[in-house]
């Protein structure tokens, strides 16, 4: 993450074009081949910072009270992770804003936001599986007889069951709403608290989702 700090700070201050893979290092306190050892290019340096903001608002997805519908724990989410001073502060949101704004005009920086928040989209799904599996009733154990070989047994750890498409479409839509009030607020110079935050502008496009058919349990046809 040290390396991931020492990037975003010289593209903040000196812009993107202007930073080279061996300024990056130097700033870090690393060789170049310790660099390269980690990322392939400048612009992946990033990565671990974009993921970051991502990873909290799953964690506080996977944290929400168990009570809570998917809606509602999306929201608490969005609460507890995008409000500065809550999940992460106010100058830490000024370099969210620049970061966003150097993926949306560098195609390199716009490939790893995008294929961060792919990768998050997917880690989202497996939380609302996990969260959805926990409210199912528990099933009674099976008896000796009909118990697992030791090799299905092995077999189902090795392969965890796949996420059902229906979810992995209901993370995608969070997802979506999430990543699109964030970069929409990027764009503009408002503060990252008010009526024009983050977290507002958030709350407002799951609001405008509150047709959509959220998830609650699994049904037959989704597994």
């Amino acid at each position: 993450m040290e390396i991931a700090r020492a990037a975003a700070a010289l593209f903040v201050r000196q812009g993107l074009r202007a930073t080279r893979a061996e300024d990056i290092a130097q700033a870090a306190g690393i060789a170049p081949r310790t660099f390269y050892r980690y990322f392939a290019s400048k612009e992946e340096a990033v990565a671990p910072l974009y993921a970051a903001g991502a990873e909290l608002c799953i964690q506080a997805v996977r944290d929400a009270p168990p009570g809570l519908s998917v809606p509602e724990a999306l929201r608490h989410a969005v609460e507890h992770t995008l409000s500065p001073g809550v999940g992460v502060s106010a100058a830490s949101w000024e370099w969210v804003r620049t970061l966003i704004r150097l993926a949306d005009a560098s195609p390199a920086l716009g490939k790893v936001w995008a294929e961060v928040c792919r990768t998050s989209e997917g880690a989202l799904a497996d939380t609302l599986a996990e969260r959805l599996s926990s409210a199912e009733p528990t099933e009674p154990a099976e008896s000796a007889e009909s118990a697992e070989s030791p090799q299905s047994v092995e077999d189902n750890v090795a392969r965890p069951p796949a996420i059902p498409p229906r979810l992995r479409l209901t993370a995608a839509v969070a997802g979506a709403a999430i990543r699109v009030a964030v970069e929409s607020w990027a764009t503009t110079t408002s503060p990252p608290t008010g009526p024009n935050g983050p977290a507002t502008l958030a709350l407002q496009n799951l609001t405008a989702l509150e047709n959509y058919a959220w998830p609650e349990t699994r049904s037959p046809s989704d597994s």
